[in-house]
């Protein structure tokens, strides 16, 4: 079936649908399945099969029950002869399993005779917001905040609420609202004058399972407590922690938590004051433990300065330098946030060698859904794909990362790409991406094409072109950009600050450590035992095959190694030659997604065709400027020219 009447972009995976149905249903709920459930089930059985759907002497029922039998927040689904059955280990878990059989049944994978469980991987599954308190979004590509507007908390209740629904039919159970770069006016969240509007934000939140958490400033008990320090081994600092966390749980009982960033970006944090990253951490720890609170310390902290001419320096190693010294140090309510690259977000990187590595530490793998380093929620990009790559990336010889996911790691958090935009998402195929992370972090297991399968159907109908070619730019899409942006694992050609468009040499003099070291014969940096060493940051099983030019995987083989351009791949092209042959073929592909979707403009809402195809076709000008740039930096620095004799200008 195709797309209902009713379509609108701001419902996101949630769309009415014209459906048809056998016979209609009554609804039968146990008395403490909570009422957010039963209205969703309602409602969204409505939006699937009209309003025909539900009839009170219906032979048929929709059964709401809680089974303490079942995980906290799992959930059974039974479709049988006499009708469904929704089983919920908790209030929770009922309201997951209103939304899997909303799914299950949008996507058309709910026959008669079904049974199927499920159950998070994961305790935490967090979405951290970089909203500023002036309204705007750090590295936000759709539009302002949708909750801070002129320095304060300034939002729609109804528009939290759906955000809420959308975040909830994901999974996610967990909201830091604000930016982890925190300013003086957003470390006032703390205040007294605050925390009457926080707490209605987490009473908006709260029916759909997720609790709020802050970010925090380093230096609240000097900004607002009016102390002279804010080192976490200062009594007087520690007794404003508590006595500001108490206040906090009597206006919001289940708050979740600190949100931290310290040490990292010109930021104050222990180490500026002689202490470690555990002092700072189980200061707070302790202050937030007796509510069953944590810390979600992160670990992206390289304030590692580095001259462009010192080549020892390696900036990818610092957090796990920093960190793996202290494993077994910290409080056991510090969950280590850790980026799920060592760089920064990039297009291609190896998996940080720190997850996984403390094994005394409670971790969480942070990913990033605005795209930041992917196309700035302009060009098409799914990042489902390199997340399964991240969740399938070895451990050990025996392990990959999803295989921590549930253990050593016990939380997956994510940076939204969500602003005021009538989408949500600047893009609207970029709504794929948040609906993407949901799905992984309480499933792992999945795979990108399941994924982005259920978000086309649920989205856009279940008509097979549609379906079928959606499917096809959506799991190209993650390809062609890597193609025509900085070839096998480089980095960071990119312009400075804005992070959108090419620069080769925008950061290679700058004091980041994002260098690329390109010159007339040879590209990249040597980070094998016998360059900076990096490689042995990771199990000795990786750092073998990492060390290697021949067993390095390929796509990663300028993020290890040095190599001269006439370096012959396995393709049996020259470095230099498939640096060409990349750069062409992405705008090609972007071509090719363009004359796709022409072909659906009968078959998608007008305005989405018309705003997606405005973003493919400034896609396509971002594609051929990457193309042009790149080619003519290598061009340049070597004086060969493509062996196909394609256009590269002198």
């Amino acid at each position: 079936m195709g797309i209902g009447q009713e379509y609108r972009e701001y419902n996101a995976w949630l769309q009415p649908h014209s459906y048809r149905f056998k016979e209609p249903f009554r609804l039968n709920t146990s008395p403490e399945v909570p009422m957010v459930a039963r209205d969703e089930c309602k409602a969204g059985m409505e939006r699937l099969f009209g309003s025909g759907i539900w009839q009170e002497d219906a032979k048929k029922s929709v059964t709401l029950h809680i089974n303490s039998q079942l995980p906290a927040e799992g959930y059974r689904l039974t479709n049988g002869s006499n009708g469904i059955a929704v089983e919920g280990g908790s209030q929770n878990g009922i309201l997951y399993g209103v939304f899997g059989l909303l799914r299950a049944l949008g996507i058309g994978q709910f026959d008669e005779g079904t049974v199927a469980e499920s159950a998070p991987a994961v305790e935490r599954r967090v979405i951290n917001q970089w909203d500023r308190a002036d309204g705007t979004v750090e590295r936000g590509y759709a539009g302002n905040s949708i909750f801070f507007k002129d320095d304060r908390l300034d939002f729609n209740p109804e528009r939290i609420r759906d955000y809420a629904r959308l975040l909830a039919s994901i999974g996610i159970n967990v909201i830091a609202i604000n930016n982890v770069n925190v300013t003086e006016s957003s470390a006032r969240l703390l205040t007294a004058e605050a925390l009457p509007k926080v707490a209605e934000l987490a009473d908006i939140f709260r029916p759909y399972g997720i609790r709020l958490a802050l970010s925090v400033h380093f230096e609240s008990p000097v900004l607002l407590g009016g102390l002279q320090t804010s080192d976490p081994l200062d009594k007087r600092v520690a007794a404003w922690w508590n006595a500001k966390t108490q206040e906090i749980y009597q206006a919001i009982p289940d708050f979740s938590g600190y949100l931290m960033k310290a040490d990292s970006e010109f930021r104050g944090g222990p180490a500026s004051l002689g202490r470690t990253q555990a002092d700072g951490a189980n200061m707070l720890a302790r202050a937030v433990a007796p509510f069953g609170g944590v810390v979600y310390w992160r670990c992206f902290i390289y304030n590692c300065m580095q001259d462009w001419r010192d080549t020892d320096t390696d900036r990818p190693k610092a957090a796990y330098d920093l960190f793996k010294p202290q494993d077994g140090l910290f409080e056991k309510n510090v969950i280590l946030q850790v980026k799920n690259g060592p760089s920064d977000f990039q297009v291609r990187e190896p998996n940080s060698p720190l997850l996984g590595a403390m094994k005394h530490t409670r971790e969480a793998l942070e990913l990033q859904i605005t795209q930041e380093y992917t196309g700035h929620q302009i060009d098409l990009y799914n990042l489902a794909v390199q997340w399964e790559e991240v969740f399938s990336f070895p451990v050990n010889r025996n392990q990959v990362l999803r295989d921590l996911i549930g253990n050593e790691i016990d939380t997956v958090a994510a940076v939204s790409n969500v602003g005021d935009d009538e989408n949500w998402t600047g893009h609207t195929l970029a709504q794929a991406n948040l609906y993407s992370f949901g799905r992984l972090a309480w499933n792992p297991r999945l795979t990108a094409r399941e994924i982005t399968d259920e978000w086309i159907k649920l989205t856009f109908g279940t008509e097979p072109e549609v379906v079928e070619k959606l499917t096809d730019i959506m799991m190209s899409s993650r390809g062609a950009y890597e193609k025509y942006n900085a070839p096998l694992g480089i980095g960071w050609m990119v312009n400075i600050n804005l992070h959108y468009g090419p620069s080769p040499d925008g950061y290679e003099f700058m004091k980041w450590g994002t260098y690329h070291r390109a010159n007339r014969v040879a590209i990249g940096v040597d980070r094998t035992s016998r360059g900076t060493g990096f490689t042995k940051q990771y199990d000795p099983y990786l750092t073998e095959i990492f060390d290697s030019r021949e067993t390095c995987p390929e796509e990663l083989l300028l993020y290890f190694h040095r190599l001269p351009y006439t370096y012959v791949l396995k393709s049996g092209k020259t470095l230099l030659q498939h640096i060409y042959d990349t750069h062409f073929e992405g705008v090609q592909e972007v071509e090719r997604f363009i004359a796709l979707w022409e072909t659906l403009k009968a078959k998608l809402p007008g305005t989405t065709f018309v705003s997606v195809k405005q973003r493919l076709l400034k896609q396509l000008e971002n594609a051929e400027e990457w193309r042009d740039v790149i080619n003519t930096f290598f061009y340049r620095l070597t004086g060969t020219t493509d062996e196909k004799g394609r256009k590269i200008y002198e």
